[in-house]
């Protein structure tokens, strides 16, 4: 019998502005699970959403780690897992990247698949469809990929940055699935190249510890503008990139919550109270945390 298997996952915000569906950054809030085998498949869940994450039938987690399995050959055994999850569901918080990435790893331990680290980070890849926050969510920091036929490309940098992040949540949670219908089909060469100089400009950012840049560098004209009716909190938000000790703007994923990157040498307190005053929202949440590293996978 394989030996219990920890998980510990951590949020990602992808795009950051510019970047769509190519950079991501992990964040510490985290997906952690303790899996063992047992007699049924069942879900004992603390943290955020508990009705939601111990559902074992609705699990993306199960689901994923059944059909990676089935695709090998391979019956998949019963397992229990403690899960405690500190990640918003339905937020642009990478969720669903992160359930994606523990069902392969899952699948990779109990049914002996013997992949590699990064086999298990492509195949979640591909199930996601674009890799921004499951390659994010897989190898921590900002990280910046691409998808070749079947291969995931990445570089990860900025693993060490002081930098806070602060995540304004709004009470309703957005589908990706609408977020991504909001998106026209065509797009102008002055907005390709308005993102293509951002997204440059933001890794560069990251990689030479340059926040004076970000402020220009989170700046999008590919889809922010067409998500900000569904996303009230971005339009309220976005002028705040102007604020002392704020250092750039975007929305998270693709919405409804806002990230903003902030001095970590700044008086936080003093920055909240102003976002909670432009977002004129009693009922948002604001999360503080910082960049995170890479997934670990305990045995």
């Amino acid at each position: 019998m394989p030996k219990p298997l920890h998980l510990r996952l951590p949020a990602t915000s992808a795009n950051l502005g510019p970047g769509f569906d190519a950079l991501g950054l992990s964040m510490a809030l985290y997906l952690d699970i303790e899996a063992t085998e047992a007699p049924a498949d069942t879900i004992t869940a603390t943290g955020r959403n508990p009705e939601l994450t111990a559902d074992a039938q609705r699990s993306l987690i199960f689901t994923t780690y059944r059909d990676v399995l089935a695709q090998q050959g391979i019956a998949a055994p019963k397992l229990h897992l403690n899960l405690h999850n500190e990640i918003p569901l339905g937020m642009g918080c990478g969720s669903s990247a992160a359930a994606l990435l523990a069902g392969v790893h899952l699948a990779n331990h109990f049914g002996n698949l013997n992949w590699t680290p990064h086999q298990v980070m492509t195949d979640a890849c591909l199930r996601e469809g674009h890799p921004d926050n499951v390659a994010a969510c897989a190898l921590g920091g900002m990280t910046a990929s691409t998808q070749q036929g079947t291969e995931i490309l990445t570089a990860t940098l900025g693993l060490d940055l002081p930098w806070k992040l602060l995540l304004a949540l709004p009470s309703a949670s957005l589908a990706t699935e609408k977020a991504r219908a909001l998106l026209p089909d065509t797009y102008s060469r002055a907005d390709a190249v308005a993102n293509i100089q951002r997204s440059s400009l933001l890794v560069a950012a990251f990689a030479f510890n340059r926040p004076e840049l970000l402020r220009t560098a989170m700046q999008d004209r590919i889809h922010q503008p067409y998500r900000s009716d569904a996303c009230p909190l971005l339009p309220r938000l976005l002028p705040l990139a102007e604020h002392p000790g704020v250092y750039g703007v975007a929305l998270s994923g693709a919405g409804p919550s806002v990230l903003l990157i902030v001095d970590h040498l700044s008086p936080l307190e003093s920055i909240k109270s102003v976002i909670c005053e432009a977002a004129g929202d009693p009922s948002m949440e604001l999360l503080t945390t910082t960049i995170a590293g890479p997934v670990e996978v305990t045995v």
